[in-house]
């Protein structure tokens, strides 16, 4: 897997910012590749003079975007018709996939953001939004707030560290820790609100 990902690494940043773009695509939808061998390496290009940093984080969120647009569609498209057919398999009915949609179109905002900052969770977080039929628009802006929050903190991570990899993996596993935190903060605060909506309703 370490000499597939490197292989592809150096063949897509000879492309330069689209290259960027297209690895996090890939990161983005089901294909599993790490952000992490994608943005530090740009930060560190950006410090050595030869990326633009904000050119580097811009291309991050419009590829982690693109990757997040195709799984949607995915399950928007054929989600609901294999899930409809095979998901007896799978303990799905239609019944709860009507109980998404009601979940998407209330909570779908809050649910994209905070799992776009998850790792394992990031790659996936389109398909319930896509079979919740989650609004286009609101997935798009909030897929990329949750994507920017990752992908500016692994561009300052690369560009402050530069290309140690241990360095790279140590401090990339701090600020997911500390994004865990942020999002339970997040996740409460929010439950709050809405608790206290329905006591003034």
């Amino acid at each position: 897997m370490k000499k597939i990902i490197s292989f592809i690494v150096n063949t897509i940043f000879s492309l330069g910012y689209p290259g960027i773009v297209a690895l996090m695509f890939l990161e983005s939808s089901f294909f599993p590749f790490p952000s992490e061998v994608v943005i530090p390496p740009a930060g560190y290009l950006a410090s050595q003079g030869k990326m633009n940093l904000l050119y580097v984080i811009i291309c991050g969120i419009i590829g982690s975007v693109l990757g997040a647009l195709f799984n949607y569609y995915i399950a928007l498209i054929w989600g609901r018709k294999f899930i409809l057919k095979f998901g007896k398999y799978f303990f799905l009915n239609e019944k709860k996939l009507n109980k998404c949609e009601i979940f998407f179109e209330k909570h779908g905002h809050i649910s994209t953001f905070i799992g776009r900052l998850l790792p394992a969770i990031r790659q996936y977080i389109s398909f319930p939004a896509g079979l919740g039929r989650m609004n286009l628009f609101l997935f798009v802006v909030f897929t990329a707030l949750g994507a920017g929050i990752w992908v500016i903190i692994l561009a300052y991570i690369g560009y402050w560290v530069g290309n140690n990899k241990e360095l790279v993996v140590k401090y990339s596993h701090i600020a997911t820790g500390g994004l865990l935190v942020f999002c339970i903060v997040v996740i409460f605060l929010y439950i709050k609100k809405i608790r206290v909506g329905k006591k003034v309703s």
